[in-house]
């Protein structure tokens, strides 16, 4: 007999969405800043990963694509993607990504940098995305931060993919800032 489904099983569908309303539309990506919330408030609030093991739409779409699909490997990740030293550094990557892209919205903010109406895919590439933005009510640096927290989230949806593909499809969990992050509130929070 099937576990009846809960509402947040359904939770990918807002991460797919969330990706979707993005391209089309940049100021979109500030609604990224829930995925980056919650989970704080929930483990700093609750002492656990609830968000990770329940709430998570981005890892629920991966099982999903991975494991319903059949488009993962279902091979184990390998024990340097595990180790704390990959996963701390990884985070502090991407904090040092992130800080660069807060900088990078202050200087548009303060009228020292035009708008970018660029998402950068890896940290690396630069996609023109010059169809999802023509100007808003907002200040051009309410764009530019849409611009690079799209890009941040973008870049850790394909590196998640790609560890789905290779590793088992929650592969990215492993690894991913967020639950880093959560993990290390739940840690010093017992």
């Amino acid at each position: 007999m099937k576990a009846k489904k809960k509402w947040h099983d359904y939770l990918w569908i807002l991460s797919l969405t969330y990706l979707v309303l993005g391209f089309f539309n940049i100021l979109f990506a500030w609604l990224g800043l829930l995925c980056f919330f919650i989970p704080l408030i929930i483990s700093a609030v609750k002492g656990n990963k609830a968000y990770c093991n329940k709430y998570c739409g981005r890892g629920q779409l991966f099982s999903l694509i991975g494991g319903r699909f059949g488009l993962s490997r279902r091979k184990d990740i390998p024990a340097w993607m595990r180790s704390k030293y990959f996963r701390y550094g990884f985070l502090a990557f991407f904090l040092a990504m992130f800080l660069v892209m807060l900088w990078n919205t202050y200087l548009v903010f303060s009228g020292a940098s035009g708008l970018k109406q660029v998402v950068t895919l890896l940290w690396t590439f630069r996609l023109p995305w010059n169809w999802a933005y023509y100007g808003s009510l907002f200040s051009p640096g309410v764009a530019q931060f849409a611009f690079g927290f799209y890009s941040v989230m973008l870049t850790s949806t394909v590196l998640g993919l790609v560890t789905m593909a290779l590793f088992k499809p929650r592969s990215w969990c492993v690894y991913c800032p967020m639950g880093t992050m959560t993990q290390l509130i739940c840690k010093t929070k017992s």
